[in-house]
C-alpha cells in the first residue's frame, strides 16, 4: 500500500512537474519581453510601441508607430524580425545585450580570451555568424532603403564640423556639445580633446565590414570623430590587425587613442555608446543607442 501510494505520488509530482515547467519558462520570457518593451519606450518616447500575441507564430508581436506610419515586428526572442525576416530569424543577434561600462586592460587577457576574441572577428565568423537587425531601427528612424534614409539626412554643426547625419541626432548631438563646450571652459583634458579633433563624419550608405548587417552609419545614428594625425596612436582594431598584429587585441590602452572619460560620459549621458568598449574595438565611434545604455543599467540593479 506504501508503495502503491509512493508511487502515485511520484506520478504526480512529475505530471506537476511537466505542466509547471514550460509555464515558468514562458512567464520569465514574457517577463522579459515586457522590460524590453518598457525600456524601448524609455529610450525612444516619441514613438509608439503596441503590443499583442500572434497565436500562429507564438510569439509576441510589436506594432511601432513613428512619423506617421506603421510597423509590425515579431519579439523573436529579441531579435526583433519583420514577418519576412521570420524563417531566417536565427541569423540575427539580440537586440538588446549587456553593453560594457568600462574598458578591460588587455595585459589581463589570456591566451584563451585572446583566441576567443581572434574568433569572433575572424572574416568567416563575421560573415557566417549572426548579424544585428536593423529592422527596428528603419521602423523608428524610416530607413528601410537608401532614398528613405536621405530624405532625412541633415547637415549638424557639431564641434566644428558640418556633420551629415539622421535628423534624429540633432537634438541629441546638440545637447552633447553644450556640454563639453562648458565643462571644456574648466577642463584642459576635454578642452584638448575639442580642439585637436581633425574631422567628423557620420553618414555612408554601407554594410559593416566582412558582414551583410548594415551599417549604423548607413541610418546616419553613428558619428566617427578623429584626432589630428591619430596623435600617433591605435583607433580601430582592424587597421591595427592589417598591419600584420595577430594580437591586435593585446594592444595596450597607452597605445590607443581614447577620449577622456568624461567625453565618453557625457556622450553617454544623452544615449550614445562608445564603440572603444567593444572586444573589437572602434575608439573614433559613438552610436546614438540609448535603449542599450537603460538596458545596461537595469541589468545591473538586477
Amino acid at each position: 500500500m506504501f508503495v502503491t501510494r509512493y508511487l502515485y505520488c511520484l506520478i504526480g509530482m512529475f505530471l506537476f512537474s511537466i505542466i509547471l515547467i514550460p509555464d515558468l519558462f514562458a512567464e520569465d520570457r514574457d517577463n522579459t519581453f515586457y522590460k524590453e518593451v518598457d525600456i524601448l519606450k524609455s529610450a525612444y518616447p516619441s514613438v509608439k510601441f503596441d503590443t499583442r500575441f500572434d497565436e500562429d507564430k507564438q510569439d509576441w508581436m510589436i506594432i511601432i508607430s513613428s512619423r506617421g506610419i506603421e510597423h509590425k515586428l515579431y519579439w523573436a526572442e529579441g531579435r526583433y524580425v519583420s514577418e519576412e525576416q521570420w524563417d531566417t530569424k536565427e541569423s540575427y543577434r539580440r537586440l538588446l545585450y549587456r553593453f560594457p561600462d568600462s574598458l578591460p586592460d588587455p595585459k589581463t587577457f589570456s591566451r584563451n580570451q585572446k583566441d576567443r576574441i581572434t574568433q569572433f572577428s575572424s572574416p568567416n565568423n563575421r560573415a557566417n555568424g549572426p548579424t544585428t537587425n536593423t529592422s527596428l531601427f528603419d521602423a523608428i528612424y524610416d530607413c528601410h532603403t537608401r532614398l528613405d534614409v536621405e530624405q532625412h539626412i541633415r547637415t549638424i554643426y557639431f564641434l566644428g564640423f558640418n556633420i551629415r547625419a539622421h535628423e534624429g541626432l540633432k537634438q541629441p548631438l546638440d545637447n552633447v556639445q553644450k556640454k563639453l563646450v562648458l565643462i571644456a571652459k574648466g577642463d584642459k583634458e576635454v578642452a584638448d580633446f575639442i580642439d585637436e579633433l581633425e574631422s567628423g563624419s557620420s553618414y555612408s550608405w554601407r554594410t559593416i565590414r566582412d558582414t551583410s548587417g548594415k551599417s549604423f552609419h548607413s541610418m546616419g545614428l553613428a558619428i566617427d570623430l578623429l584626432p589630428i594625425g591619430w596623435q600617433g596612436k591605435v583607433l580601430y582594431w582592424n587597421w591595427e590587425k592589417n598591419k600584420g598584429n595577430s594580437d591586435w587585441m593585446a594592444t595596450p590602452l597607452s597605445k590607443r587613442w581614447i577620449p577622456p572619460q568624461k567625453v565618453i560620459d557625457i556622450f553617454e549621458s544623452e544615449g550614445f555608446i562608445w564603440g572603444g568598449y567593444w572586444p573589437i574595438w572602434d575608439n573614433m565611434h559613438f552610436e546614438y543607442r540609448p535603449e542599450l545604455l537603460l538596458w545596461r543599467d537595469y541589468l545591473n540593479k538586477n
